[in-house]
């Protein structure tokens, strides 16, 4: 059975740097559609990225573009997020997961098998 857990989340001052891991099990990374989410307190899980299965393609959500970075291991079965510049608005539990809708646009990412998540915090 898929399943994936994240990894590498902690509490960080505005500015500074974090690289989020997602392992996968029961499947290879290179034949999924991978998907970084995060979730607020109170607020819906969005998603903030995604990777294509084949050509390694990714898609960033408005709000971390230019910030954020996606990445795939396939020896390691792994994903990643490195995450520059963060800001307090990035609070957040992150999740990694499928992409129900192949990484088509961040709007229509809807996810399964989650993870547990990781929290990053961020203070100003």
């Amino acid at each position: 059975q898929l399943q994936f857990v994240e990894s590498g989340g902690a509490s960080v001052q505005s500015g500074a740097s974090l690289r989020l891991s997602c392992v996968a099990s029961g499947s290879a990374v290179n034949d999924l559609y991978i998907g970084w989410f995060r979730q607020v307190p109170g607020k819906e899980r969005e998603g903030i990225s995604c990777i294509d299965k084949g050509n390694r393609d990714t898609i960033y959500a408005d709000s971390v573009k230019g910030r954020f970075t996606m990445s795939r291991d396939n020896a390691r079965n792994t994903v990643y997020l490195n995450m520059d510049s963060l800001e307090p608005e990035d609070t957040a539990v992150y999740f990694c997961a499928l992409d129900r809708h192949y990484c088509l646009t961040i709007q229509t990412m809807v996810g399964k098998n989650w993870g547990p998540g990781t929290q990053v915090p961020v203070t100003s």
